[in-house]
């Protein structure tokens, strides 16, 4: 009898100190912020599963993701000059050159226009991509961005590519 109640006395303190830890887990995960919790994961990546901080971005006309910073640079009009590739458009074309989609700094999605014909603008809604000393993307009759046609960034003041 005295074995079995020592036995059932350490029973009971083992169970309880191993609740007694269990308690004070769940308490100290309640008591750490979000952002330690989910450090190990981190979701940057778009409805397409583009992945945002290394720069790709989803391609209406390729429905595939792309480089966000690839194609032909085209500047602000009001700054021709412009270095900072997040104040700049960028035009990626079709294989058939039929279509050119535009990503316009600023905006989560791009548009896709459509030419009818050789030598014309591609054009969706009021916008244009004229295909003039490089390229000049209007909307209605304001010019918004231009560029000389060549693909990748620009040094200034030199005509060669980085």
């Amino acid at each position: 009898m005295k074995k079995l109640s020592i036995l059932l006395i350490a029973s009971i303190v083992l169970f309880s100190c191993k609740l007694t830890d269990q308690n004070n887990n769940e308490s100290e995960e309640e008591n750490l912020p979000l952002a330690s919790k989910d450090s190990s994961v981190v979701n940057d990546k778009d409805e397409h599963g583009c992945l945002a901080t290394a720069g790709y971005i989803w391609s209406k006309m390729n429905k595939e993701c792309v480089k966000g910073y690839t194609g032909i640079q085209l500047n602000p009009a009001e700054k021709p000059e412009n270095e900072d590739e997040t104040l700049s458009a960028f035009v990626l074309f079709s294989e058939d050159l039929n279509q050119a989609e535009v990503f316009l700094p600023n905006e989560a999605n791009s548009i896709v226009l459509t030419r009818l014909a050789e030598g014309k603008p591609w054009v969706f809604e009021d916008w244009q991509l004229v295909p003039w000393k490089g390229y000049v993307l209007k909307k209605g009759a304001d010019v918004k961005f231009s560029g000389d046609g060549q693909m990748g960034k620009k040094i200034t003041g030199s005509d060669t590519q980085e």
